[in-house]
């Protein structure tokens, strides 16, 4: 492959510098610059006239290196080719690194042109692609607002997902959730002015094992009648970035043509305030048959995943995984880049927390602690679906939610965040990606393609 219009990028680790064999002249401007391989410093390199011939890029120290430091250069970078030299490391991850940090969300304004990486020859440039389309895909969602991505648009936007990837796809809508025995997403969604919705996509082969993917759909969360305060509302329409990531992960797995029955359910709702909106104090019967008090309105999204997962949890998965915008409690013990986990299969859970160490897409287990399962008691219903006394409501949630499973083989939740407060390597600020790296990675090992 040729590389003649490009600008090197000559990556260094910290404290390499005299290591990378490179010209004198060039050693000498970067010591004279104090550049190092500082983690994230850009250098540019003159030529005899002037011109940039190409960056010095720090990665800095193995300890404190990132698997896709290579984003802070291309959301620093202005827009032209370049290739990589020297120190990069994983070529797919390095160059994954380098486009997820020169994302640009271009909805609503011209965003300024790109910077454009060059795979090293020998990269796998389809993995490369079916990684970066994935994150594109659910930061996309994320960010677009409720106006226009409440559940019709979001249904609209599902199912051209699933056409153009030979999914199977179906919805259950409106009252005809209730027939359909999916009350609690009803319940949860009637009050909005667009109706709320269950879908079904579906892919690959019966034979296969079967994974079963959930997404939390909520595409706008008032709060319901516990509503939320104006600053608690703020990045509301990012209470789909379950589903958003889920659509992500669905999108590697069909791309890898990964050997698995693949099921996606995705609840989708607008948690509004109306006449007829479901109240604290109400008790909704689940698909399941359990009977839930509602102690919080604002607690809405373990409720439409009950439905999904007693759906899901039917067939008897050999892997059901959920993703869910879920509690605040998560962010306050873990913050915003680290996702908690939980699983029933602990084995599993260590197979994705080191698999999301690999990619920058980091996870931490949290444990399933049965004796918090009286925090949800309920005096008149089967389970309350708001902890009381505000103590590990990450837990209680996820607790909630492990009522509604009994016969998959192995469970696993993610609480994510799917949002950036500021920017991270391979991460700007806004609607990001979480988990695809880390359960797709996990997933390949254990049923790679035919």
């Amino acid at each position: 492959m040729s590389h003649a219009q490009s600008l090197p990028i000559i990556v260094i680790e910290e404290g390499q510098l005299a290591a990378a064999d490179l010209p004198p002249a060039r050693t000498a401007w970067a010591m004279a610059n104090g550049f190092s391989g500082q983690r994230g410093r850009l250098l540019a390199l003159p030529g005899d006239d002037g011109a940039v011939t190409g960056y010095l890029f720090g990665i800095g120290e193995p300890a404190s290196r990132s698997a896709l430091v290579m984003g802070l250069a291309g959301a620093t970078l202005p827009a032209g080719d370049y290739q990589l030299e020297g120190a990069f490391g994983d070529p797919v991850l390095a160059v994954v690194g380098f486009r997820l940090g020169a994302y640009r969300f271009a909805r609503y304004r011209k965003a300024e042109p790109a910077p454009h990486l060059t795979p090293p020859d020998g990269a796998d440039t389809a993995e490369i692609d079916r990684l970066v389309e994935a994150a594109t895909l659910a930061r996309d969602l994320v960010n677009t607002p409720a106006n226009d991505l409440g559940p019709e648009a979001f249904e609209a936007a599902i199912r051209d997902f699933a056409i153009t990837r030979g999914m199977s796809v179906s919805s259950v809508v409106g009252d005809d959730l209730l027939a359909a025995n999916f009350p609690m997403i009803h319940a949860v969604g009637r009050a909005a002015p667009q109706a709320p919705r269950l879908l079904d996509l579906s892919w690959g082969r019966d034979t296969d094992p079967k994974v079963t993917l959930v997404g939390k759909g909520v595409t706008f969360d008032t709060g319901g009648l516990d509503i939320k305060s104006a600053s608690g509302m703020l990045l509301m329409k990012k209470d789909m970035g379950g589903a958003a990531n889920v659509l992500g992960l669905a999108h590697t797995i069909v791309s890898a043509g990964l050997a698995v029955r693949l099921r996606v359910l995705i609840p989708i709702v607008e948690n509004a305030i109306a006449g007829n909106a479901f109240r604290p104090g109400d008790v909704l019967t689940s698909r399941k048959g359990l009977t839930v008090e509602i102690g919080n309105t604002d607690a809405e999204g373990r409720l439409i995943l009950a439905d999904a997962l007693a759906l899901a949890d039917e067939e008897s998965p050999d892997l059901l995984i959920d993703m869910a915008t879920l509690t605040g409690a998560a962010r306050v013990a873990l913050g915003p880049d680290l996702p908690a986990l939980y699983s029933t299969d602990d084995a599993l859970a260590r197979d994705l927390m080191a698999a999301g160490l690999l990619a920058d897409d980091p996870f931490w287990q949290m444990p399933l602690w049965s004796p918090y399962d009286g925090m949800m008691s309920s005096k008149i219903a089967d389970v309350n679906n708001a902890g009381s006394g505000g103590f590990a409501g990450s837990i209680t949630a996820a607790l909630f939610m492990r009522r509604f499973v009994s016969k998959a083989k192995a469970w696993v939740h993610l609480d994510i965040m799917a949002w950036a407060p500021e920017v991270r390597p391979g991460r700007p600020q806004g609607g990001t990606d979480h988990g695809i790296r880390a359960v797709y990675g996990v997933l390949k090992q254990r049923y790679p393609a035919n």
